[in-house]
């Protein structure tokens, strides 16, 4: 993709999700996702319906008069995207791929903490960590992550989420937002996604293809793998092949949920011809 291609892209998207995180998502992350407390901004004169435990008791004795602190939310957070540029996101029937849906989303949550003055950071994993851009704030910042999520050519088709999320423990050593995206074909991830969902507050996001949750009937056909590269014949005619799939696919889908829901983090599921902005708002409007 040569640079004014590049430049196109980024720009189409940076107009997309912009119109979304400014119209839609931006109240909705801020009432989501609160700051790390309260802190102390000033002392003003007693007003009526003010709390009484908040009197400033040292001040009120020298005026003679009730003053009370005033507190106010600090609230810059860090967002940590993690993206899956594993050979499986390559996939799609319809009119997108998962890994452009992920795109799209990902930079929608990007503007939405920037419009919040929040740090957002990158990490990039296939079954190692491909790339980690640190947390910064602002617009160009935000250009750059999806300038990589566009163009960005992975060394390794294969997935090892763990890996990633050690990858994260080591980097990250205060309490970050974590977003997670991927379609989650994987597994061996509980435990390490206990320990990191009990520092930080985590959400996966599965992007997934309908044409994933079931093989139909074709008879035999050529497919590949495409994580491994691997070509074989598949005889899709045959209902015990389609069956074990079909069960093979759940296992993946319930691993996740499990290992997601029962660490304490949030899950949510985006099919690439559905509308992710209505799974979104509704993730953040139950968790408000």
């Amino acid at each position: 993709m040569d640079t004014k291609e590049l430049l196109k892209k980024v720009r189409k998207i940076e107009i997309k999700t912009r119109r979304l995180s400014d119209h839609i998502f931006g109240g909705e992350y801020h009432s989501t996702f609160k700051g790390r407390g309260m802190t102390f901004s000033e002392v003003r004169q007693y007003q009526f319906g003010d709390d009484v435990r908040n009197i400033d008791w040292n001040v009120t004795a020298r005026y003679n008069e009730p003053y009370v602190k005033v507190f106010e939310e600090e609230r810059e957070l860090t967002m940590m995207l993690m993206v899956d540029v594993s050979g499986s996101e390559m996939f799609g029937t319809n009119q997108q791929f998962k890994n452009e849906v992920v795109t799209e989303i990902a930079a929608t949550l990007a503007f939405s903490a920037t419009q919040n003055n929040d740090k957002i950071g990158l990490i990039l994993f296939s079954d190692k960590v491909e790339l980690y851009i640190p947390p910064k704030k602002g617009r160009s910042h935000v250009l750059r992550i999806i300038r990589e999520l566009i163009e960005f050519k992975p060394e390794s088709k294969l997935t090892n989420f763990a890996e990633a999320l050690k990858f994260l423990q080591n980097v990250m050593k205060k309490k970050a937002i974590v977003f997670v995206l991927s379609d989650f074909i994987a597994d061996d991830y509980h435990q390490t996604m206990k320990i990191v969902s009990g520092k930080h507050d985590v959400t996966g996001i599965r992007v997934y293809d309908k044409r994933e949750e079931e093989i139909p009937n074709l008879g035999i056909v050529q497919m590949q793998d495409e994580e491994t590269g691997e070509l074989m014949l598949v005889n899709t005619a045959s209902k015990k092949v389609r069956i074990n799939y079909g069960k093979f696919y759940s296992q993946k889908v319930a691993y996740y949920k499990d290992s997601f829901t029962k660490s304490g983090a949030g899950a949510i599921d985006c099919r690439v011809d559905e509308s992710y902005v209505k799974k979104l708002l509704g993730y953040f409007k139950r968790r408000g």
